[in-house]
């Protein structure tokens, strides 16, 4: 991803943040899964997902207010050099000093939206997972460098293929069951891709071996 053509922060920089929880891990799921990294995941979400699995990440005022360079202190005691910024829905706040500092500690930084907000901030690559409940941006679908689609009914591929007509060319297109769902949705999920190879299926690979 280019960030020249991501959203610049505003002039009142973010300087805390709600933190709901930071924790060094493997990617479970989408395009980097396998992959060493550390999570910093923010609090505070509107989007009201009825499958979400971290619920207790929508309040923000449940989570401690913490400075920018503690989060990002932290991130750098680990060896990873991978940061993915997710929650809740971290873009309801301005990223860009976040983002820059990691960037400043020798990170890439990943973002984990359901793109119902505007991008803030400077990002190596972008995983746009929409939303029914709240569209995403046609700005921010742009922005895309994975379009993660959870499938949690038949009607999800319908939307699925509505989001991806606003992806780039290069944006890589992952179907996801949602993981309640998984026996029930799979066989469909394999004749889908397998009728529509431009898609891939994405697995929760971190609950399926039982890690954060």
């Amino acid at each position: 991803m280019n960030p020249s053509i991501i959203k610049p922060s505003s002039a009142n920089v973010t300087l805390r943040l709600p933190v709901m929880e930071a924790f060094y891990t493997i990617q479970g799921e989408g395009h980097h899964t396998g992959k060493a990294a550390y999570f910093i995941r923010l609090g505070g979400c509107d989007v009201g997902c009825v499958w979400c699995d971290v619920k207790d990440s929508w309040d923000a005022t449940a989570h401690p207010m913490v400075d920018v360079e503690s989060i990002v202190n932290t991130a750098a005691e680990f060896p990873s050099q991978i940061a993915v910024i997710t929650g809740g829905e971290p873009c309801m706040y301005d990223l860009g000093l976040l983002t820059a500092s990691l960037r400043e500690k020798g990170f890439k930084t990943h973002l984990e939206t359901s793109g119902a907000y505007p991008v803030q901030g400077d990002f190596d690559w972008v995983c746009v997972s929409p939303k029914k409940f709240k569209s995403p941006l046609e700005e921010v679908l742009k922005l895309a460098d994975e379009l993660k689609v959870v499938i949690f009914h038949p009607s999800d591929f319908e939307w699925a293929e509505s989001n991806a007509k606003g992806v780039g060319k290069e944006c890589k297109l992952l179907l996801q069951p949602e993981f309640d769902k998984s026996s029930k949705m799979m066989s469909s999920l394999v004749d889908y891709v397998k009728a529509h190879p431009q898609w891939s299926i994405s697995l929760q690979t971190h609950k399926i071996i039982g890690i954060p």
